[in-house]
């Protein structure tokens, strides 16, 4: 380790490492929720999770998700306006009530809206801490100042969600109470250790600083060149959003994770016992974490690796990327290839969610790289929303297991009550299955084999596939990047 690497380590202030940290705790509350968000909308009832539809669910990840990465754009003058541990404060404040409140409610208005109120808090936060990294670091510490952030952000998408699974087998409601906890030890943090950068106050009134913030993005997208590009990635953030909207789902109702955990035992026993279940299972968000493990692992030797390309070309092959490794996920049963997907997903990552931002640095006039830069999010919301319908009316036609064992149900002319409070899901398929003469698993694999409901990943492949079509379209004929 150089000498230079430990005096940069060294200089940063005490803000810097408390902005960290609560990055570390806020994520490891958010995502402790968010990647199994889809697992408790639409798990069966009787196991405490609420029992909705895929479009119920994709509407309300879809849509407040969307909401949460267009608001920050617009929370960022608050926090200018009023002070960064002020409004760091209320954010906290929002943040813990509403996971507490998330924890308590059941019916779909309900859980949109308090899912909504938590967006606000997560709102505020954003825009905060990555201007707080920005203002504790100079050029010569801002790379390893925010390669170092950026790590944390995965090490709590790691911790949270790992933890969540552990307790959602005790209770669902536990993994709200943890959420809820976690934030309250920020505010602590925020208390005894957050320093202000900048003491002065923007002067300004908000209804300026919004019209002049709504102002600067019309500027920007009168750039017809700029807007297409918009257009174009916003296919490349659908496809990434499935990975927590439909994967998740695809994989309870679908994959047989217990090969995993057979192969895993024989070699690390107490390993298998600590990530496994009770039957020799693996549960969906233990496997979606990988993502952010694998980016822990390899970000900086990918970063390192495409360096010696184009930002446009390491985008394209990023997308396609990415959506193979989706793709992959949703066309299997087997655990070893969802895990080795799930690595080529975080490949596709790791390609294009950092190049971004600098195609967009290099596509922006000189005088504008700040009103380019300030319109990233758009794609990203549109993503979202998009994300979300497609994991909810077309993920629940061709893929959800229980619409297609509806459609079975009817053409055996089976009389089973409907879907309820009282009739949940487990019971629905359990009792087809055995008015059928079948076992859970073998009607499991004979929906399947007659329903095909991989079709799914080859929807999301070629959106996929279009999207690198279109950038290299783009590229070549529209603007030319140097």
């Amino acid at each position: 380790m150089s000498s230079n690497f430990l005096r940069i380590i060294r200089n940063y202030p005490r803000t810097f490492w408390a902005a960290n940290v609560l990055e570390l705790f806020e994520r490891w509350a958010y995502y402790g929720i968010f990647n199994l968000l889809a697992l408790y909308l639409t798990g069966s009832q009787e196991t405490g999770a609420l029992g909705f539809s895929q479009v119920e669910k994709g509407l309300i990840m879809g849509i407040v998700n969307a909401i949460l990465y267009f608001l920050p754009i617009v929370t960022g003058s608050i926090a200018d306006k009023y002070g960064y541990k002020k409004v760091l404060v209320a954010a906290f404040i929002i943040l813990s009530s509403g996971y507490f409140l998330m924890g308590l409610v059941t019916s779909f208005a309900a859980i949109f809206i308090t899912f909504f109120y938590v967006a606000i808090g997560a709102a505020l936060f954003k825009p905060i801490i990555s201007a707080t990294i920005s203002k504790t670091t100079d050029e010569n510490s801002s790379s390893i100042g925010f390669g170092i952030f950026y790590m944390v952000v995965n090490i709590g998408a790691m911790i949270g969600p790992y933890l969540a699974s552990e307790l959602r087998e005790l209770k669902w409601q536990y993994i709200f109470m943890m959420s809820s906890g976690i934030i309250l030890i920020n505010l602590i943090i925020l208390l005894l250790f957050y320093r202000e950068t900048d003491k002065k106050e923007s002067t300004e009134p908000l209804r300026k600083s919004f019209r002049q913030i709504f102002r600067n993005i019309y500027v920007a997208l009168q750039d017809r060149k700029f807007l297409l590009f918009l257009i174009i990635i916003i296919g490349g953030w659908t496809v990434y959003w499935q990975y927590f909207y439909s994967l998740p789902v695809f994989i309870e109702q679908w994959t047989s994770t217990s090969v995993i955990y057979d192969t895993i035992s024989k070699v690390f026993p107490g390993l298998a016992s600590a990530i496994g279940t009770s039957d020799g299972n693996i549960l969906p968000e233990k496997l979606i974490l990988l993502d952010a493990l694998f980016i822990i692992l390899l970000q900086i030797a990918v970063s390192t690796f495409v360096m010696r390309y184009k930002p446009i070309n390491t985008m394209i092959g990023g997308f396609i990327v990415n959506a193979i490794g989706l793709t992959l996920a949703l066309i299997t049963r087997n655990g070893w290839i969802l895990v080795m997907s799930i690595f080529i997903f975080s490949i596709g990552e790791m390609c294009f969610s950092p190049k971004i931002l600098e195609y967009i640095s290099n596509l922006a006039p000189r005088d504008k790289t700040a009103l380019y830069m300030g319109s990233n999010f758009l794609p990203m919301a549109m993503g979202n929303f998009l994300g979300g319908l497609l994991s909810g009316r077309i993920y629940e036609i061709f893929s959800d297991k229980y619409v297609l064992l509806g459609r079975e149900i009817e053409r055996w002319q089976l009389d089973i009550p409907a879907i309820s409070d009282q009739f949940t899901k487990n019971d629905y398929f359990l009792r087809a299955a055995e008015l059928m003469g079948m076992n859970s698993q073998s009607l499991t694999e004979y929906l399947w084999l007659n329903y095909y409901p991989s079709r799914f990943g080859f929807i999301l492949i070629s959106i996929g596939v279009l999207t690198a079509l279109a950038l290299i379209i783009y590229d070549k004929f529209i603007y030319r990047y140097k």
